[in-house]
């Protein structure tokens, strides 16, 4: 059974920089690639009364056509589908380079489902059943970070004797190249971003995230371990530490 909780009177607002030169309104384009027509019913409506511009595509194969021909600012992508699941989508929009956010759909409730989906270049993940207010939320915070990142400026950050490129997305160590997941690699961007700076459990969460697990899992735990057997896999010193009750920080002292 579908929860949808539909709230008939959501108060859309309106960004003076979100109109074009000619004072039209660019409203933000969402693609949903589900095969259920029940939900891709409720989102168009839903999210088309918040203002957005909604395209839908109801398989992978079709989904991911669309991405090419519609440009979409965010990706709404259900994991079980036919043929073509939603797994396999984010992993070929990865793998050809696009960076648009994704937000996964899925029925399946165990960390390693989300986990994989993340592994796999997704930016987020809702568990059916879920709240339409819920989905705009996770929807609002993926255009923010896409908005914040589209005004970042630097393209390569340094610390100690890691490098991390932002254009082409590599990450090296004392000149090892580092292979790393696409949600490590923003984690440890926010890190050098903020060297020995203590940073919160909830502020991961909101940057990398888009909102707080607080509770709900140990995702981010499972992330920091990963991250910090990739950087130390070649005897390089412990950077990313933990400040018990505080949260964690990058610093080259132990």
């Amino acid at each position: 059974m579908l929860l949808l909780d539909v709230k008939p009177y959501i108060h859309a607002t309106i960004d003076l920089n979100d109109l074009d030169n000619g004072g039209c309104l660019m409203r933000p384009n969402i693609l949903i690639i589900d095969d259920d027509e029940k939900i891709i019913s409720m989102l168009r409506r839903g999210l088309a009364f918040e203002g957005y511009d909604v395209k839908t595509a109801s398989n992978g194969a079709d989904g991911l056509r669309a991405v090419l021909t519609s440009d979409p600012d965010v990706v709404v992508l259900d994991v079980m589908m036919p043929q073509v699941d939603g797994f396999e989508v984010c992993r070929r929009l990865r793998e050809g380079g696009s960076s648009v956010p994704v937000l996964m759909l899925t029925a399946k409730d165990e960390i390693e489902h989300r986990v994989k989906g993340l592994d796999l270049g997704a930016d987020d993940y809702l568990v059916k059943p879920f709240a339409l207010e819920e989905l705009l939320a996770r929807v609002r915070a993926l255009l923010r970070r896409k908005s914040e990142q589209g005004g970042n400026p630097d393209q390569s950050v340094s610390y100690e004797d890691i490098t991390l490129d932002v254009d082409s997305r590599e990450v090296t160590r004392a000149g090892k190249r580092l292979e790393l997941t696409a949600k490590e690699f923003e984690l440890l961007h926010l890190f050098m971003q903020n060297p020995k700076r203590v940073l919160s459990r909830d502020l991961i969460m909101d940057k990398i995230w888009g909102y707080d697990y607080s509770g709900e899992s140990n995702v981010l735990e499972v992330y920091i371990a990963m991250l910090r057997q990739k950087t130390e896999e070649h005897g390089g010193k412990r950077l990313i530490q933990t400040i018990r009750g505080a949260g964690y920080i990058l610093r080259g002292d132990n």
